[in-house]
């Protein structure tokens, strides 16, 4: 022990980090049932190494600190702008429209909570906004109040209260949404089979994947003509990706001639085909296999960078090489294949055509699935730099005290999910492989989590037991319980939304995979899964930003 004295402040800066990260990590990974602390156990570690630290009379290196915080969360929200970016946009659309706008009634009401509670009990506002983010479980937002009153020059002191709010409203944050799940499932008498069966039943309704059709050209106004001159059959959403042409299978082009007796197979949307079947003919039943012909088809994935970016249109696979691209899929879902639809580096493409053909395309479009395992550090260095820049800028709004700043949280998130969107420009590319992603997120929080814990664990034990620490677990269950029963079984009830469903809305509208694994394990149905993602990249969002407006509007 006598070589701790001995160390700068650097060197006791790291290894008290490192301490708190390892034991706050074994920490989370016990669970009860399956819920655990998860990463939160790196905050409760923290503040253990940080009392120590205190009683010790061991100091740390307050710059270097601080740093480390700011890199920790920087890095954090970036790489959860890049996962979401692709799929943000569409998570807004049709079907996912209706979940994202029930998880984000649960951010807006949990933020009118949280108001009523500082006017009814005089709670401060760095104190609240802590006691919120850790209410709803969202470490991002724990970041994003940080920031905001370190922007605002609110002092030590202040800064350091929202880690001691966050800390003390955690735990039932956790437990409280899986209470909200159990007593909807219990008031309303759900039956998880049958909730499973309405689920499949929806899915196949609107499956994801491209429905196919095998039609015979019975119209005869079309005999004689070009594949090209058939109204919508090309460029519009719909792809003939193989016809059989006097007892032979061939690929279709363009300049193939129609003759009434041929079939093709058709890939697009169900409104398209049913559209091409009433032009063309009629469906059949007969299959158009490329066993024990020339043709064959191959999925390869999008790697190439010359080809990225580009539209099919451009870049003439059929014309230069004898193949047709008849599917894209892309962050798992198929998408129709149109001429001016873009490649995105990592789609998955159908191509069918010859052997040679076939060899062609893949060297033009790489292939190479190794590529997919790459992280591209210019790309992200350059999108944090952009983040810290746009999360700088002084927005002025009416009504505000101060211009508003989208901060180092804010900011670099909102950067991310358009680079991620973009997925490239020139020589940079904004797609992470999801292990990297994970890893580069997991050791973000982690700095971020254990810097917070450290400063503020001085503090906690006397905030719980002498000070208001109580009374804020008090507030947090609030927080936690009033917007999620409240959404819950109004859309459970009114909307008659599918429970598993549900449960993934209820876990993604407070970002925490624990509630989300509780979803799981109701029923081995993808229903929570896919809920839980699809409102995951909005809600993050909300979460960031709502502390960082709590903070310009009453402090």
């Amino acid at each position: 022990m006598s070589l701790i004295p001995s160390l700068n402040e650097v060197a006791l800066t790291v290894i008290a980090i490192s301490i708190a990260a390892s034991l706050g990590l074994l920490l989370g990974r016990q669970s009860f049932r399956g819920v655990g602390l998860g990463i939160g156990g790196v905050l409760f570690a923290g503040i253990a190494v940080g009392d120590l630290a205190t009683r010790g009379g061991l100091h740390f290196s307050d710059e270097m600190m601080e740093f480390i915080r700011e890199f920790g969360l920087i890095l954090f929200v970036f790489t959860i702008g890049i996962q979401v970016g692709p799929g943000f946009f569409a998570s807004l659309r049709k079907s996912g429209l209706q979940l994202n706008i029930a998880a984000a009634c649960i951010v807006i009401l949990g933020v009118a909570v949280t108001v009523a509670i500082h006017f009814a009990f005089g709670v401060p506002v760095p104190a609240l906004v802590g006691v919120m983010s850790g209410a709803v479980t969202n470490t991002p937002g724990l970041g994003a109040a940080t920031q905001a009153l370190n922007d605002l020059g609110a002092g030590v002191e202040a800064e350091a209260m929202p880690s001691l709010g966050y800390a003390v409203a955690y735990p039932f944050g956790i437990v409280g949404i899986l209470l909200t799940m159990l007593l909807i499932r219990f008031v309303t008498r759900v039956d998880i089979k049958a909730e499973e069966e309405a689920y499949e039943t929806a899915i196949r309704k609107g499956a994801s994947a491209l429905p196919s059709l095998n039609v015979v050209i019975r119209n005869a106004n079309l005999d004689g003509l070009r594949l090209g001159e058939v109204p919508g059959l090309f460029d519009e959403g719909v792809v003939a990706s193989r016809m059989k042409k006097d007892g032979e299978l061939i690929l279709p082009r363009r300049d193939t001639l129609v003759q009434t007796g041929d079939m093709l197979h058709l890939v697009g949307t169900s409104e398209k085909l049913n559209a091409m079947r009433i032009v063309l003919g009629e469906a059949t039943d007969a299959e158009l296999t490329t066993k024990g012909t020339r043709l064959s088809w191959a999925r390869m994935v999008v790697t190439e960078r010359k080809v990225i970016g580009h539209r099919l249109r451009s870049l003439g696979i059929t014309e230069s090489h004898g193949a047709t691209i008849s599917r894209i899929m892309r962050a798992g879902v198929e998408i129709p294949v149109q001429a001016d639809s873009t490649l995105e580096f990592g789609d998955i493409l159908t191509v069918v055509g010859s052997a040679e053909a076939i060899t062609e395309t893949r060297a033009m479009l790489g292939d190479q699935s190794k590529r997919l395992d790459e992280v591209d550090f210019p790309g992200l260095f350059v999108g944090m730099a952009l983040g810290v820049l746009l999360g700088s800028i002084p927005l002025a709004m009416p009504g505000l005290p101060a211009p508003l700043k989208l901060g180092l949280a804010g900011g670099p998130l909102i950067v991310a999910i358009l680079l991620g969107r973009l997925g490239h420009w020139g020589p940079f590319m904004w797609f992470m492989p999801p292990v990297a992603n994970h890893a580069l997120r997991e050791f973000g929080i982690i700095l971020f989590l254990a810097v917070v814990g450290i400063k503020a664990g001085s503090r906690f034990l006397d905030t719980l037991l002498n000070g208001d620490g109580l009374a804020w677990v008090a507030y947090g269950a609030l927080i936690t319980l009033i917007p999620l029963l409240v959404v819950g079984f109004v859309a459970r009830v009114v909307f008659r939304f599918n429970y598993l469903s549900l449960c993934g809305v209820l876990s993604g509208s407070m970002t925490d995979p624990p509630a989300l694994a509780f979803a799981n394990a109701q029923s081995p149905a993808s229903a929570a899964s896919i809920a839980y993602a699809t409102v995951y990249p909005l809600v993050m969002g909300l979460r960031i930003f709502a502390p960082q407006l709590i903070v310009l509007l009453l402090l």
